[in-house]
């Protein structure tokens, strides 16, 4: 008489295990209280009651941080950490490594990408699974090392702008009316903060849209700037264009239109679900720990801001990704 087989045996503990763990709440803890995020992820994590409900996880425990040098910072984390503590009961710890022996998976949320990098390394240390809040990192040269740390240590990570998963844009990218996309016009706030590269602050959000729907494989970089306005192209390797407007003065919508073989589509407006899809994105993550979004092009899209920054300094010529991947600007000092 024939047994049953270890790999069916094995595939159905596996389903099994799977089941279980989509079905228990992950705890999670924050880094950083200084951004709306905390709150509005908390909201959605914790509160059964809110319409946008992402089952699954749990925010449990957080570190405030905070950035004296950053006004934006600084004046949010009192109130941030009172909200968390007395509405959400999170239990505020004072480092990360305390945080890390608490929870399952971390949210990195400090708004400014200057201290993620070190921020990052006790998270490596006890490998816990990582979403870090757009920008990625406050340099090319951290983000690189920041990508080094995720492959040598095989600690599930990823980075991304809620607006790359947005369902009014998403729906160009593999929309069959539009076609394979032949070039794309995206256009988004863009205000600046003197310790980032002009685009990292709030430029990142159009960045991540354009690259959601051309992909990577952007060659070379050219930007027109302004007090109010920046106009940023993108050349792809196969010859494609993709622009980038940034806006800091007058109506500022987020927004896409694709340029397809069949058709040009605009996205649709972007609404108040937005945090959702990416909670939703984030906790998937927790359980299966696939990144969604590939940390090469995450730190593409670093190098593409960061070469927008080096072609404006350069009076408006075009920029290759791979010379600033070779030799990163000095973009800051650590806070």
């Amino acid at each position: 008489m024939k047994t049953v087989g270890l790999p069916i045996i094995f595939c159905v503990l596996v389903a099994l295990s799977c089941s279980l763990l989509a079905r228990e709440s992950i705890r999670v803890g924050i880094i950083g209280l200084d951004t709306s995020h905390v709150i509005a992820f908390t909201e959605i994590l914790n509160d059964e009651n809110n319409p946008n409900h992402v089952p699954g996880a749990r925010v449990v425990a957080a570190v405030p941080g905070g950035s004296p040098d950053i006004p934006a910072s600084t004046s949010h984390v009192e109130g941030y950490t009172k909200e968390l503590r007395e509405r959400f009961q999170v239990e505020i710890v004072s480092d990360i490594s305390a945080l890390c022996a608490k929870v399952d998976a971390v949210l990195l949320e400090s708004v400014d990408g200057r201290p993620h990098l070190n921020q990052l390394r006790p998270v490596i240390a006890a490998r816990k699974p990582v979403f870090i809040d757009k920008p990625l990192a406050g340099s090319l040269k951290d983000a690189l090392e920041i990508a080094r740390l995720v492959k040598d240590s095989g600690v599930p990570c990823f980075s991304a702008s809620s607006l790359r998963f947005f369902p009014g844009v998403t729906r160009l990218k593999h929309d069959p009316g539009v076609g394979s996309i032949l070039g794309c016009d995206v256009q988004s706030p863009c205000a600046t903060e003197p310790h980032h590269p002009d685009l990292y602050w709030y430029g990142v959000h159009g960045v991540e849209m354009l690259f959601m729907l051309m992909g990577p494989g952007c060659d070379s970089v050219t930007r027109v700037a302004s007090d109010n306005y920046d106009i940023v192209v993108g050349k792809w390797a196969d010859g494609r264009l993709g622009t980038f407007r940034g806006i800091r003065k007058g109506a500022q919508p987020f927004g896409a239109t694709v340029f397809g073989e069949k058709r040009v589509k605009a996205s649709d407006p972007i609404d108040g679900t937005l945090y959702s899809h990416l909670v939703r994105e984030i906790v998937q993550f927790f359980v299966s720990g696939v990144p969604p979004v590939r940390m090469e092009e995450t730190v593409e899209t670093i190098a593409f801001m960061s070469a927008a920054d080096e072609s404006k300094r350069r009076g408006g010529v075009p920029v290759k990704i791979a010379d600033v991947m070779a030799s990163p600007p000095r973009e800051n000092t650590p806070p």
